[in-house]
């Protein structure tokens, strides 16, 4: 991406995609979105709360990036800027406190209304079976492709994919891809997006917008700085945490050593004194080794 003289943040984080996405004057682009991943088409959207209802007190509570009730299930959209480990396991958290919240709620087990996580996620391409994907929908089946339930979806966007048809300047796979393709693009790339699109420029406004005022830069200035002392503070731990381990390990493996060495020579000792047949009782104070050792050594 090209640089300019003030960062240009864009909807690859989650404070500036809720700022526009979840705009009630920016429902037209947040469907065109959603259409665009779940081939569907949404009519009625509804901002829930973004706080988790974990239902217990010892639990930290989140917000999710954007929880929604539409015509055609309840959406929640997350994004994940990076891809590590623990990004699965937490969204999956998220998605079934939504199934959980949803189910209880009602006055009967239904599986008529579908409960939908969409993950934008960046760096997949990282894992050999996302190459050249662009989604890949989760569901709950057994060995035999059998569903547990037939409602719960989860949709992993490979942001990457749309990364590398921006890149590859092909104007009709751009087209078809924009509203993918739009969300991580700055100032000037967005401005040699095809401008003929409503929404696309509605979008490219919108953010523009956004990246002028100071409050929001002064938010993800604060937030980025606030990673990059955790990112820092990670890896001087991490870096700390394995020289000790290295330092352990050596010390450990000398003192193996020295203990192996040790040993062996006081083999050969027990050894040469049994050729003279000197008393194993001797031998085993001489050499530190047990009578049952010396004995053992006197059978070979």
């Amino acid at each position: 991406m090209v640089e300019t003289d003030q960062k240009f943040y864009t909807c690859k984080y989650d404070k500036p995609f809720k700022e526009i996405m979840l705009k009630k004057s920016n429902r037209d682009i947040l469907k065109s979105l959603l259409k665009s991943i779940l081939n569907i088409e949404i009519k009625d959207i509804k901002l829930n709360s973004p706080d988790t209802n974990v239902g217990n007190v010892n639990v930290k509570g989140k917000s999710f990036d954007a929880l929604l009730t539409t015509d055609k299930g309840k959406i929640e959209i997350e994004l994940n800027a990076i891809n590590e480990d623990y990004v699965h396991p937490r969204n999956m958290a998220y998605i079934c406190n939504v199934y959980t919240t949803h189910t209880l709620v009602g006055e009967e087990y239904d599986e008529d209304t579908d409960i939908i996580q969409i993950n934008l996620t960046y760096h997949l391409n990282n894992e050999n079976e996302y190459d050249n994907k662009n989604m890949r929908i989760y569901k709950m089946r057994d060995n035999e492709g059998k569903e547990f339930v037939k409602n719960l979806y989860i949709v992993e966007v490979n942001m990457d994919f749309y990364e590398k048809i921006w890149y590859s300047k092909n104007k009709k796979a751009i087209k078809e891809n924009k509203y993918l393709v739009m969300l991580n693009r700055n100032k000037q790339e967005l401005e040699e997006m095809l401008e003929e699109n409503i929404e696309v420029r509605k979008y490219m406004d919108e953010l523009n917008k956004l990246n002028k005022k100071p409050e929001f830069i002064e938010f993800m200035t604060a937030e980025e700085d606030a990673r990059k002392i955790y990112n820092s503070r990670m890896k001087a731990a991490t870096r700390e945490g394995l020289e000790k381990g290295l330092k352990q390990g050596l010390e450990q493996g000398l003192e193996q050593g020295l203990e192996q060495g040790i040993n062996q020579r006081n083999i050969e000792i027990a050894h040469n004194l049994l050729k003279q047949k000197i008393d194993v009782n001797i031998i085993s104070a001489s050499t530190g080794l047990s009578k049952k050792q010396v004995e053992e050594l006197k059978e070979q």
